[in-house]
């Protein structure tokens, strides 16, 4: 196991030091980066401009909180949203494929999810939240279960799409 990834597992870095590193490795591969975020609502795109010169890596960020942004915004099918519900790896993917469409970005991250209080259902509870990456070759999706109030799970949801991404990143 690398460095990096034990730093990661402990939780040692800082989810800005973590979009540092990732930066870093935008810039080495002359990469730039655009988010489609749901339930984070911009805090992934915040995260990544807290950084002095992301100009240099970061294209943009879409905030698609509503079902109709995410059709007009990003081009999600409707239909795939009534089917799947907005929160779905169909729908997550289909993100992450109109970020990158729609920018001038060679990655692309989404986040959709359901942050609560309230809006949870028994098949999708309050901290379900789908997660997707696509870099040149590869699209990576992943659902995860975040514990906590709003704040948490949105919080939790941040560090976890920007440290995959830093995985991802440094894998190629």
């Amino acid at each position: 196991m690398s460095n990096l990834s034990k730093m990661l597992l402990n939780q040692e870095l800082s989810t800005q030091s973590v979009c540092a590193l990732a930066a870093d490795l935008m810039l080495k591969k002359k990469w730039m980066l655009a988010t489609a975020e749901s339930c984070t609502g911009g805090l992934i795109a915040a995260t990544c401009t807290d950084l002095a010169g992301s100009s240099a890596w970061f294209d943009r960020g879409f905030v698609t909180y509503s079902n109709a942004a995410k059709s007009e915004l990003l081009g999600v099918s409707s239909l795939l949203i009534d089917q799947q519900g907005a929160v779905s790896e169909a729908v997550v993917r289909a993100m992450t494929a109109g970020a990158l469409m729609h920018s001038h970005a060679q990655v692309a991250l989404a986040v959709t999810g359901v942050a609560g209080p309230s809006g949870g259902s028994a098949d999708k509870p309050v901290g379900t939240v789908w997660l997707g990456w696509a870099l040149p070759h590869q699209v990576v999706a992943e659902k995860c279960h975040f514990e906590g109030d709003r704040a948490c799970v949105r919080a939790a949801t941040v560090r976890h799409a920007l440290v995959q991404l830093l995985v991802l990143l440094d894998c190629l």
